[in-house]
């Protein structure tokens, strides 16, 4: 059984098809990619798998549970983490702070605990801390964690929302363009940061990008999706050779 799977995805906004017939199998420990021309739908995907939108038609599977219409904290408590195009920080929290408030979902002590500071809520606090410091460790960022998230570089930024993701302990992990606005060097730094996450946790991965040599060299198989379809899907060497690949990007800016 896929960890995710995703059956005739079709989306309508208004009398707008947004996405259409989307099919998707990802197997633990995978890294699948997601390319295409800005307004393809690429995103809409991302927010109608993880329950942002609801599709109009279809079913997306998730441990083989159907996960269409729950809200998006319950698919994230079932395993789904993922960071966003635009970055969604909190300006008044530190980094740290950021990487805990993740691990809320997973404490068990309740009222009680949290009035009366019982020691079972002083261990799982410890413990969430003890994890969260562990992920900006990982990531590259624990020198920082009692700085404010504001005063950060973009680039750390975003390794800070990819540790609060990783902090609800998902089987699967979204990306949504995690190398956005960064520099040359602030993206190879991510692609070795994405590939020591994939080694250590072992989770599976899904990421859309624009910056072509990121896919190609990261993901296993990448699809292809123009106005809303899948046109092309296959190993990075199949998709560079693609025609309809080609054809769907000549004219459009794409990064390398």
């Amino acid at each position: 059984m896929p960890l995710l799977e995703v059956k005739q995805m079709t989306h309508y906004f208004g009398g707008l098809r947004a996405v259409h017939d989307f099919n998707l199998s990802i197997e633990k420990g995978e890294i699948r990619g997601l390319i295409g021309p800005n307004g393809a739908g690429k995103s809409t995907i991302f927010n109608l798998i993880t329950g942002i939108y609801r599709p109009t038609e279809g079913e997306v599977l998730l441990n083989g549970r159907n996960i269409v219409g729950l809200p998006p904290y319950k698919i994230a408590a079932m395993g789904l983490g993922r960071t966003f195009q635009n970055l969604r920080l909190w300006r008044h929290m530190t980094v740290l702070e950021h990487v805990k408030m993740a691990r809320y979902s997973k404490l068990t002590y309740g009222l009680i605990g949290a009035f009366f500071d019982t020691r079972e809520r002083r261990r799982q606090e410890a413990e969430a801390e003890e994890i969260a410091r562990n992920l900006l460790d990982m990531l590259g960022v624990y020198d920082v964690a009692d700085e404010k998230v504001t005063n950060l570089p973009y680039g750390m930024q975003r390794r800070v929302e990819m540790a609060r993701a990783l902090a609800v302990e998902p089987d699967i992990l979204f990306l949504d363009e995690p190398t956005a606005g960064m520099n040359p060097e602030e993206l190879t730094e991510m692609m070795a940061i994405i590939r020591q996450v994939h080694q250590e946790i072992g989770l599976a991965i899904f990421l859309i990008e624009h910056r072509m040599k990121f896919v190609m060299e990261l993901c296993e198989r990448i699809q292809t999706l123009v106005f809303g379809e899948v046109i092309a899907e296959g190993a990075p060497e199949e998709i560079q050779n693609n025609p309809k690949v080609i054809e769907a990007y000549l004219g459009a800016e794409v990064d390398t």
